[in-house]
């Protein structure tokens, strides 16, 4: 059996695959990839068993992630909750998993991650040599029954009450994707990152992905008396709403900004008929987050990441990550946002 590799950006053939195959999602799409590019310079390959002159059957996309400081890697893929190899066939699958174990051999990367919401090896790979090395909860909340039934299912005083809260104290919600509306997310993904003693995303990357995603992509920001409370990203593809970021003020949370956000997200979802919102992974330590989502009724499952060769005996619990943590938490917007530019581009 033969294997391929090609440039999903600019083989056509890609799209329509990721256009008609079940298991593809946003993290497949040509505007994400350009995105990873444009901000990090992570660049896009794709391995098929399909010949250039045949139409596309199956693909693995990755990123080659080049890093001095992390070494170099092929992960599929950066930044992304999950994306599955969209290969049917376990032989398939099998043969392109061996074809990634030598490719990584030959050309020495230190190892190659795929992230995907099952476990490749169970499909016709184990013997290729990928093990679990990180495992995340996952969360999806199916849109199937009514507004009514979906609220019924959420948490009373949590969910429901912030969401009365918000619209009684009148708060006020502007969407879309305009440079005005992404600077009013960042500055408090800016005090959310703070608070939690992490690096932020580069503001070119949600601006990337703005331009790249287009209509897919939605910036959601709360406002109460001319100040920006809460802010969500979501993104849609296919039958699918992902909620990929959130961010608040703290000062104002009692307010129920995000819970607003996302109630109107879910309805936009419904009334564009979609089947599920695709809450995203949850790393183990991070309380709050796993709380929110399970509080909104989602169905909860594990998803761990396979990686070759095996670096750990036992797969890691994901983590938040606490990287001078100390100093992350006291440093001005300007040197944090510089930290974060460096540091996704090494911690992908």
């Amino acid at each position: 059996m033969g294997h391929y590799w090609t440039d999903p950006l600019t083989d056509s053939r890609w799209s329509d695959l990721v256009a008609r195959h079940p298991s593809a999602s946003i993290f497949h799409t040509t505007g994400w990839l350009e995105a990873l590019r444009r901000t990090y310079g992570f660049v896009p390959a794709l391995l098929t068993t399909s010949p250039e002159d045949r139409p596309l059957v199956n693909g693995i996309v990755l990123c080659r992630v080049m890093s001095r400081l992390t070494g170099r890697r092929l992960v599929s893929l950066p930044f992304s909750d999950h994306c599955r190899p969209l290969v049917d066939d376990p032989a398939d699958l099998a043969a392109l998993l061996e074809t990634l174990v030598r490719t990584r051999e030959d050309e020495g990367w230190k190892y190659v991650e795929i992230r995907s919401l099952d476990d490749p090896a169970e499909k016709g790979g184990r013997a290729a040599g990928f093990a679990p090395c990180r495992v995340y909860h996952f969360h999806v909340l199916d849109l199937g029954p009514s507004l009514d039934e979906l609220a019924a299912g959420m948490h009373r005083d949590c969910v429901v009450r912030k969401i009365r809260r918000a619209e009684r104290d009148g708060l006020r919600v502007e969407a879309g994707r305009s440079v005005a509306l992404l600077r009013q997310f960042y500055g408090m993904q800016l005090k959310t990152r703070r608070r939690l003693r992490l690096p932020p995303q580069p503001f070119a990357w949600f601006r990337n992905l703005a331009e790249c995603l287009g209509e897919q992509m939605t910036v959601r920001v709360a406002s109460l008396k001319g100040r920006a409370v809460a802010g969500i990203i979501t993104i849609a593809h296919r039958d699918t709403m992902v909620y990929k970021y959130g961010c608040s003020d703290q000062d104002f949370n009692r307010h129920g900004g995000n819970q607003l956000l996302l109630w109107l997200a879910v309805r936009e979802a419904k009334t564009r008929g979609l089947r599920q919102l695709d809450l995203g992974r949850t790393d183990f330590g991070h309380k709050g987050l796993l709380d929110f989502k399970e509080r909104w009724g989602g169905r909860r499952s594990t998803c761990a990441y396979q990686r070759y060769p095996d670096s750990k005996a036992n797969p890691t619990p994901g983590r938040p990550l606490r990287y001078g943590s100390a100093i992350l938490a006291l440093l001005p917007n300007t040197p944090l946002s510089i930290i974060g530019n460096i540091f996704y581009r090494h911690f992908a």
